[in-house]
Protein backbone atom coordinates (compact mmCIF):
# COMPACT_ATOMS: atom_id res chain seq x y z
CA UNK A 1 0.00 0.00 0.00
CA UNK A 2 1.16 3.32 -1.07
CA UNK A 3 2.28 5.76 2.14
CA UNK A 4 0.06 8.67 2.06
CA UNK A 5 1.45 12.06 0.78
CA UNK A 6 3.26 14.33 2.79
CA UNK A 7 1.19 17.02 4.94
CA UNK A 8 2.00 20.71 2.90
CA UNK A 9 -0.47 22.54 4.77
CA UNK A 10 -2.09 22.17 8.33
CA UNK A 11 -4.47 23.76 10.77
CA UNK A 12 -4.46 23.00 14.40
CA UNK A 13 -7.17 24.26 17.05
CA UNK A 14 -7.60 27.87 15.03
CA UNK A 15 -9.42 30.33 16.91
CA UNK A 16 -10.60 33.88 16.41
CA UNK A 17 -12.26 36.41 18.37
CA UNK A 18 -13.78 40.03 17.48
CA UNK A 19 -14.97 41.45 20.24
CA UNK A 20 -17.10 38.89 22.30
CA UNK A 21 -17.97 37.31 18.92
CA UNK A 22 -16.05 34.03 18.05
CA UNK A 23 -15.90 33.33 14.20
CA UNK A 24 -13.78 30.63 13.90
CA UNK A 25 -13.83 28.19 17.21
CA UNK A 26 -10.99 25.08 17.55
CA UNK A 27 -10.70 24.44 13.29
CA UNK A 28 -8.39 21.55 12.36
CA UNK A 29 -7.45 19.96 9.13
CA UNK A 30 -4.66 18.90 7.04
CA UNK A 31 -3.91 19.00 3.62
CA UNK A 32 -1.46 17.31 2.29
CA UNK A 33 0.71 17.44 -1.25
CA UNK A 34 -1.28 17.12 -4.48
CA UNK A 35 -4.50 17.08 -3.25
CA UNK A 36 -7.58 19.88 -3.86
CA UNK A 37 -9.04 20.75 -0.30
CA UNK A 38 -12.85 22.33 -1.11
CA UNK A 39 -13.53 24.58 1.64
CA UNK A 40 -17.46 25.31 2.27
CA UNK A 41 -19.43 27.45 4.15
CA UNK A 42 -22.57 30.03 4.15
CA UNK A 43 -21.67 33.54 4.35
CA UNK A 44 -20.41 34.93 7.99
CA UNK A 45 -19.24 30.65 9.02
CA UNK A 46 -15.70 31.77 8.77
CA UNK A 47 -14.31 30.85 5.48
CA UNK A 48 -12.51 34.07 4.63
CA UNK A 49 -11.51 34.99 8.83
CA UNK A 50 -9.68 31.01 8.60
CA UNK A 51 -8.27 31.85 4.86
CA UNK A 52 -6.71 35.13 6.56
CA UNK A 53 -5.02 33.09 9.40
CA UNK A 54 -3.95 30.58 6.85
CA UNK A 55 -2.05 33.41 5.01
CA UNK A 56 -0.73 35.07 7.86
CA UNK A 57 -3.38 38.21 7.27
CA UNK A 58 -4.74 37.84 10.91
CA UNK A 59 -3.63 36.29 14.03
CA UNK A 60 -5.25 33.47 15.78
CA UNK A 61 -5.95 34.13 18.96
CA UNK A 62 -5.44 30.60 19.62
CA UNK A 63 -3.49 27.36 17.40
CA UNK A 64 -1.59 27.56 14.79
CA UNK A 65 -0.92 27.28 10.73
CA UNK A 66 1.81 25.25 9.76
CA UNK A 67 3.03 25.07 6.14
CA UNK A 68 5.94 23.04 4.61
CA UNK A 69 6.84 22.44 8.44
CA UNK A 70 7.08 26.36 9.16
CA UNK A 71 4.76 28.33 11.85
CA UNK A 72 2.93 30.86 10.00
CA UNK A 73 3.27 33.16 13.14
CA UNK A 74 6.93 32.57 13.69
CA UNK A 75 8.16 31.51 10.21
CA UNK A 76 6.01 33.58 8.21
CA UNK A 77 8.61 34.60 5.59
CA UNK A 78 9.90 31.28 5.21
CA UNK A 79 6.33 29.81 5.27
CA UNK A 80 5.18 32.09 2.99
CA UNK A 81 7.80 31.46 0.36
CA UNK A 82 5.76 28.17 -0.18
CA UNK A 83 2.52 29.93 -0.70
CA UNK A 84 0.88 31.35 -3.88
CA UNK A 85 -2.91 33.06 -2.65
CA UNK A 86 -5.60 34.85 -3.58
CA UNK A 87 -7.78 36.09 -0.74
CA UNK A 88 -10.99 37.95 -1.53
CA UNK A 89 -10.41 39.33 -5.26
CA UNK A 90 -6.79 40.14 -7.03
CA UNK A 91 -4.96 42.99 -5.78
CA UNK A 92 -3.94 44.45 -9.25
CA UNK A 93 -2.94 47.89 -10.89
CA UNK A 94 -6.14 48.48 -12.99
CA UNK A 95 -4.01 51.22 -15.07
CA UNK A 96 -1.10 48.85 -15.78
CA UNK A 97 -1.40 46.10 -18.66
CA UNK A 98 -1.65 42.57 -17.22
CA UNK A 99 1.83 42.37 -18.25
CA UNK A 100 2.69 44.73 -16.58
CA UNK A 101 1.07 43.77 -13.40
CA UNK A 102 2.83 40.52 -13.68
CA UNK A 103 6.24 42.17 -14.18
CA UNK A 104 5.73 43.99 -11.17
CA UNK A 105 5.28 41.33 -9.08
CA UNK A 106 7.55 39.03 -10.40
CA UNK A 107 9.76 41.78 -9.16
CA UNK A 108 9.38 40.79 -5.80
CA UNK A 109 9.81 37.08 -6.30
CA UNK A 110 13.26 35.32 -6.64
CA UNK A 111 14.64 35.37 -10.31
CA UNK A 112 13.30 33.26 -12.93
CA UNK A 113 9.62 34.47 -11.93
CA UNK A 114 9.07 37.02 -15.04
CA UNK A 115 9.85 34.13 -17.57
CA UNK A 116 7.19 32.50 -16.58
CA UNK A 117 4.93 35.11 -17.23
CA UNK A 118 4.06 33.95 -20.96
CA UNK A 119 3.35 30.39 -19.86
CA UNK A 120 1.13 31.58 -17.69
CA UNK A 121 -0.73 33.94 -19.52
CA UNK A 122 -1.68 31.08 -21.79
CA UNK A 123 -2.75 28.76 -18.96
CA UNK A 124 -5.18 31.27 -17.95
CA UNK A 125 -6.73 31.78 -21.27
CA UNK A 126 -4.85 35.89 -21.44
CA UNK A 127 -2.15 35.66 -23.89
CA UNK A 128 -4.15 37.82 -26.50
CA UNK A 129 -5.09 40.62 -23.78
CA UNK A 130 -2.25 40.34 -21.90
CA UNK A 131 -1.07 44.17 -23.05
CA UNK A 132 -4.14 45.90 -22.57
CA UNK A 133 -5.03 47.58 -19.32
CA UNK A 134 -6.68 46.19 -16.75
CA UNK A 135 -9.49 48.49 -16.57
CA UNK A 136 -10.46 46.93 -19.77
CA UNK A 137 -10.86 43.29 -18.49
CA UNK A 138 -13.70 41.70 -17.18
CA UNK A 139 -14.33 40.52 -13.45
CA UNK A 140 -13.83 37.12 -14.92
CA UNK A 141 -10.29 38.04 -16.59
CA UNK A 142 -9.09 39.94 -14.08
CA UNK A 143 -10.13 36.65 -11.83
CA UNK A 144 -7.67 34.79 -14.51
CA UNK A 145 -4.88 37.23 -13.82
CA UNK A 146 -4.66 36.89 -10.58
CA UNK A 147 -4.28 33.53 -10.83
CA UNK A 148 -1.54 34.11 -12.62
CA UNK A 149 -0.03 36.21 -10.30
CA UNK A 150 -0.43 33.33 -7.26
CA UNK A 151 1.21 30.92 -9.83
CA UNK A 152 4.35 33.82 -10.46
CA UNK A 153 6.87 32.33 -7.94
CA UNK A 154 5.83 28.53 -8.68
CA UNK A 155 4.09 27.94 -5.21
CA UNK A 156 3.63 24.35 -3.69
CA UNK A 157 0.48 25.59 -2.36
CA UNK A 158 -1.88 27.75 -3.53
CA UNK A 159 -4.59 29.16 -1.85
CA UNK A 160 -7.36 30.66 -3.20
CA UNK A 161 -10.90 31.97 -1.95
CA UNK A 162 -13.28 31.94 -4.54
CA UNK A 163 -11.38 31.44 -7.65
CA UNK A 164 -14.18 31.12 -10.50
CA UNK A 165 -16.21 34.26 -8.79
CA UNK A 166 -16.60 36.16 -12.28
CA UNK A 167 -16.47 33.41 -14.36
CA UNK A 168 -19.06 31.81 -17.37
CA UNK A 169 -19.94 28.62 -17.52
CA UNK A 170 -16.48 27.75 -20.00
CA UNK A 171 -14.25 29.65 -17.48
CA UNK A 172 -15.29 27.98 -14.53
CA UNK A 173 -14.58 24.69 -16.51
CA UNK A 174 -11.37 25.80 -17.53
CA UNK A 175 -10.81 27.19 -14.00
CA UNK A 176 -11.05 23.45 -12.51
CA UNK A 177 -9.32 21.80 -15.35
CA UNK A 178 -6.45 24.12 -14.76
CA UNK A 179 -6.22 23.23 -10.72
CA UNK A 180 -6.31 19.92 -11.36
CA UNK A 181 -3.59 19.94 -13.70
CA UNK A 182 -1.21 21.93 -11.22
CA UNK A 183 -2.80 19.08 -8.61
CA UNK A 184 -1.56 16.03 -10.77
CA UNK A 185 1.90 18.25 -11.54
CA UNK A 186 1.75 17.54 -7.25
CA UNK A 187 0.79 21.27 -5.80
CA UNK A 188 -1.51 21.40 -2.94
CA UNK A 189 -4.49 23.70 -4.01
CA UNK A 190 -6.78 24.88 -0.82
CA UNK A 191 -9.87 26.37 -2.34
CA UNK A 192 -13.09 28.30 -0.59
CA UNK A 193 -16.12 28.09 -2.91
CA UNK A 194 -20.43 28.66 -2.90
CA UNK A 195 -20.54 26.32 -6.13
CA UNK A 196 -20.90 23.04 -4.26
CA UNK A 197 -21.58 21.33 -7.94
CA UNK A 198 -18.14 22.62 -9.29
CA UNK A 199 -16.11 21.80 -5.77
CA UNK A 200 -18.14 18.01 -6.27
CA UNK A 201 -15.96 17.67 -9.46
CA UNK A 202 -13.35 19.61 -8.31
CA UNK A 203 -12.06 18.78 -4.47
CA UNK A 204 -10.88 15.48 -3.32
CA UNK A 205 -11.14 16.16 -0.04
CA UNK A 206 -13.82 18.77 1.53
CA UNK A 207 -13.85 20.61 5.01
CA UNK A 208 -17.42 22.11 5.70
CA UNK A 209 -17.50 25.25 8.26
CA UNK A 210 -20.42 26.59 9.84
CA UNK A 211 -20.81 28.81 12.71
CA UNK A 212 -17.26 29.48 12.78
CA UNK A 213 -16.76 25.17 13.30
CA UNK A 214 -15.59 22.51 10.96
CA UNK A 215 -18.58 20.52 11.08
CA UNK A 216 -17.15 18.12 8.73
CA UNK A 217 -14.33 16.79 6.48
CA UNK A 218 -13.36 13.98 4.50
CA UNK A 219 -12.67 12.74 0.78
CA UNK A 220 -15.69 12.91 -1.38
CA UNK A 221 -16.21 9.48 -1.21
CA UNK A 222 -16.51 9.09 1.90
CA UNK A 223 -18.71 11.97 3.13
CA UNK A 224 -21.04 11.24 0.66
CA UNK A 225 -21.14 7.10 1.69
CA UNK A 226 -24.43 6.48 3.24
CA UNK A 227 -25.46 10.06 2.42
CA UNK A 228 -27.83 8.32 -0.66
CA UNK A 229 -30.87 9.91 -1.32
CA UNK A 230 -33.37 10.36 -3.77
CA UNK A 231 -35.23 13.09 -5.12
CA UNK A 232 -38.24 13.39 -6.67
CA UNK A 233 -41.11 16.10 -8.26
CA UNK A 234 -44.50 16.18 -7.68
CA UNK A 235 -47.18 18.36 -8.77
CA UNK A 236 -47.15 21.16 -5.90
CA UNK A 237 -50.85 20.21 -4.90
CA UNK A 238 -49.94 16.51 -4.52
CA UNK A 239 -46.57 17.42 -2.22
CA UNK A 240 -48.40 17.23 1.23
CA UNK A 241 -49.75 13.42 0.41
CA UNK A 242 -46.40 12.06 -1.22
CA UNK A 243 -44.87 13.10 1.78
CA UNK A 244 -46.99 11.08 3.90
CA UNK A 245 -46.78 8.12 1.49
CA UNK A 246 -43.06 8.12 1.61
CA UNK A 247 -43.00 8.94 5.04
CA UNK A 248 -44.03 5.14 5.10
CA UNK A 249 -41.20 3.79 3.12
CA UNK A 250 -38.59 5.78 4.54
CA UNK A 251 -39.61 6.81 7.92
CA UNK A 252 -40.98 10.48 8.47
CA UNK A 253 -37.52 11.90 9.67
CA UNK A 254 -36.01 10.80 6.12
CA UNK A 255 -38.53 12.89 4.10
CA UNK A 256 -38.52 16.35 3.21
CA UNK A 257 -40.10 18.74 1.45
CA UNK A 258 -38.05 21.38 -0.27
CA UNK A 259 -39.10 25.03 0.82
CA UNK A 260 -37.09 26.74 -1.91
CA UNK A 261 -37.61 24.04 -5.13
CA UNK A 262 -41.69 24.05 -5.09
CA UNK A 263 -42.66 20.26 -5.87
CA UNK A 264 -39.19 18.30 -4.86
CA UNK A 265 -39.34 15.76 -2.18
CA UNK A 266 -35.71 14.61 -0.75
CA UNK A 267 -36.23 10.87 0.38
CA UNK A 268 -32.91 9.55 2.37
CA UNK A 269 -33.05 5.95 1.06
CA UNK A 270 -30.39 4.10 -0.88
CA UNK A 271 -30.07 5.16 -4.90
CA UNK A 272 -30.89 1.35 -5.36
CA UNK A 273 -34.36 1.99 -4.02
CA UNK A 274 -35.49 4.98 -6.91
CA UNK A 275 -37.84 1.89 -8.23
CA UNK A 276 -39.50 1.85 -4.58
CA UNK A 277 -40.40 5.62 -4.23
CA UNK A 278 -41.49 5.45 -7.83
CA UNK A 279 -43.62 2.68 -7.50
CA UNK A 280 -45.05 3.48 -3.91
CA UNK A 281 -46.16 6.75 -5.77
CA UNK A 282 -47.85 5.60 -8.45
CA UNK A 283 -49.73 3.21 -6.05
CA UNK A 284 -50.98 6.32 -4.04
CA UNK A 285 -52.03 7.54 -8.10
CA UNK A 286 -49.06 9.89 -7.56
CA UNK A 287 -47.20 10.49 -10.68
CA UNK A 288 -43.54 11.88 -10.55
CA UNK A 289 -42.42 14.59 -13.17
CA UNK A 290 -38.94 13.97 -12.40
CA UNK A 291 -36.85 11.42 -10.41
CA UNK A 292 -32.93 11.36 -9.30
CA UNK A 293 -31.08 8.96 -7.47
CA UNK A 294 -27.54 9.49 -5.91
CA UNK A 295 -25.73 11.16 -3.69
CA UNK A 296 -25.81 15.17 -3.86
CA UNK A 297 -23.09 17.47 -1.95
CA UNK A 298 -25.69 20.37 -1.96
CA UNK A 299 -27.93 17.98 -0.14
CA UNK A 300 -25.16 17.48 2.71
CA UNK A 301 -24.20 21.01 3.01
CA UNK A 302 -27.70 21.63 3.71
CA UNK A 303 -28.13 19.50 6.41
CA UNK A 304 -25.35 20.14 7.72
CA UNK A 305 -25.65 24.53 8.05
CA UNK A 306 -29.12 24.93 8.06
CA UNK A 307 -29.19 26.42 11.38
CA UNK A 308 -26.31 28.85 9.70
CA UNK A 309 -26.67 32.81 10.15
CA UNK A 310 -26.82 34.56 6.66
CA UNK A 311 -24.56 37.29 8.19
CA UNK A 312 -21.90 38.25 5.94
CA UNK A 313 -18.22 38.11 7.00
CA UNK A 314 -16.12 41.07 7.27
CA UNK A 315 -14.84 42.73 4.19
CA UNK A 316 -10.60 43.15 4.14
CA UNK A 317 -8.28 43.87 0.74
CA UNK A 318 -6.52 41.19 -0.85
CA UNK A 319 -3.34 39.06 0.25
CA UNK A 320 -0.99 41.87 -1.43
CA UNK A 321 -2.64 44.35 0.26
CA UNK A 322 -0.36 46.58 2.96
CA UNK A 323 0.14 44.76 6.28
CA UNK A 324 3.26 43.66 8.45
CA UNK A 325 4.62 40.46 8.75
CA UNK A 326 5.72 38.98 11.77
CA UNK A 327 9.29 37.87 12.42
CA UNK A 328 10.74 34.70 11.36
CA UNK A 329 11.44 32.23 14.72
CA UNK A 330 14.79 31.79 15.32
Amino acid sequence: MAEPAEVVLSAESLTKRFGRREAVADVSFEVRAGEVFGFLGPNGAGKTTTIRMLVGLARPDRGRVRIRGFDVARQFTRAMAHVGAIVEAPDLYRYLTGRENLLHFARMLPAGAASRIEDLARMVALAERLDEKVSTYSLGMRQRLGIAQALLGNPGVLILDEPANGLDPAGIVAMRETLRHLAAEGKTVFVSSHLLAEVQQLADVIGIIAAGRLVREGSIGDLLHGEDLVRVKVADHQVETAVGVLGQLAGEAGVEASPAAVGWITVRIAAARAADVNRALAEAGIYAARLEAGSHLEDLFLSLTADESTSHEGTFQGISSARTPPEDGA
